[in-house]
């Protein structure tokens, strides 16, 4: 479980096939912290750490491992994963930590484009193009998960929403360098999935007691 309050920056250090895909991602967490087979959110991916160190390629550097299943890969951009790229992540939601943000699985739902991108005074107004099955889930005031980050929706428009991004965020990110275009990892809200479903229960209900 996490919080969608990103708490590092990491880097693709290696990317390999071997059976399911593998990347070594770079961090700035202390390894000695990170218990072999915690989870970690990788742009929002939640991904299983299966090995750690603190030296690559001969010189001082944090990272652990983690394989990636292909049903993972189907449901998000990781297929555009290569070397050097940057992730937003976050460590497991510890009892007794903060929720600062909203509850966030780490399940990815789906992919939404990044069609537009401005200044707002300081902030970034951003407006994402989903799917038409997910968007559905998403409504104005409400939170949705974008690449791990926890974000407020300011507007819906069909399958089309917008929210805004302050510099905080921004600097402790990757989504200072967001450009249009690229495709960011969706997980919608689980209590707007739970109440979409009763909606449908209780239309079905009614349907068939009529």
């Amino acid at each position: 479980m996490f919080t969608g309050i990103i708490t590092d920056i990491g880097v693709i250090l290696d990317l390999q096939q071997r059976g399911d895909l593998w990347a070594r991602i770079g961090c700035s967490y202390a390894v000695d912290s990170i218990e072999l087979g915690a989870s970690i959110a990788c742009n929002g991916v939640c991904l299983t750490v299966i090995k750690k160190g603190n030296e690559f390629e001969g010189r001082s550097q944090n990272w652990f491992d983690v394989e990636i299943s292909a049903e993972s890969i189907s449901l998000t951009h990781i297929a555009k994963w290569k070397i050097g790229t940057r992730l937003n992540l976050e460590r497991a939601l510890a009892v007794g930590d903060e929720l600062g943000g909203h509850i966030v699985s780490g399940h990815v739902d789906g992919v939404a484009d990044l069609i537009s991108l401005g200044q707002d005074g300081d902030s970034l107004r951003m407006q994402f193009s989903v799917p038409t099955e997910l968007s559905k889930f998403i409504a104005p005031k409400g939170s949705v998960t974008l690449n791990g980050t926890s974000l407020t929706v300011n507007e819906v428009q069909g399958d089309v929403f917008g929210v805004n991004v302050i510099p905080h965020t921004q600097d402790v990110t990757i989504w200072g360098q967001a450009k249009v275009g690229d495709q960011i990892n969706l997980e919608i809200d689980t209590m707007a999935r739970y109440v979409a479903r009763y909606v449908e229960r209780l239309q079905e209900w009614k349907t068939s007691h009529k």
